[in-house]
């Protein structure tokens, strides 16, 4: 008799969590944002990046998990060899982009492609001559970008 009650305890719990988990989920607003929408708020990329790049939060918290971002650079225009903690799940929604991994072939991604960058992977970036790149970038974990520095001789 204990244990079925314990378990009818241990399943009321969990369907109270999951019940609380998705009124809070669903109080939360659906977010529609084009890349040039007026309402977005666009701030600096790390300094070493460089002037011109923008980035602005779509969805979440910069230093928490999960966090949705649009990564805007002018046209002809380079990304230092960097490296970030977390995964990224990437579309380019504006220009052209040459994205460049450690030990891997380059790839030009077009307005509309996917990429997946592993986490921890030291890479460079170059926005083709033509029109500004604008890529959607879904961070898992805190929003952060190592700069990689190149070796004096």
């Amino acid at each position: 008799m204990f244990k079925s009650a314990h378990k009818l305890t241990l399943s009321f719990f969990a369907f109270t969590l999951v019940f609380m988990l998705s009124t809070v989920q669903a109080n939360e607003p659906a977010l529609a944002y084009k890349y040039d929408d007026k309402r977005l708020q666009w701030g600096p990329c790390p300094p070493f990046i460089g002037e011109g790049c923008e980035i602005a939060i779509l969805h979440g918290d910069p230093a928490k998990n999960n966090l949705d971002i649009f990564f805007k650079v002018p046209e002809d225009f380079a990304i230092p060899h960097h490296w970030h903690t977390s995964a990224e799940r990437m579309t380019l929604v504006s220009g052209k982009m040459t994205v460049t991994y450690d030990d891997q072939a380059s790839e030009l991604l077009e307005t509309g492609m996917y990429a997946y960058g592993p986490s921890k992977r030291p890479h460079t970036a170059y926005c083709e001559k033509g029109d500004p790149c604008v890529l959607f970038i879904a961070f898992e974990e805190p929003l952060d970008a190592f700069e990689i520095m190149k070796e004096t001789k």
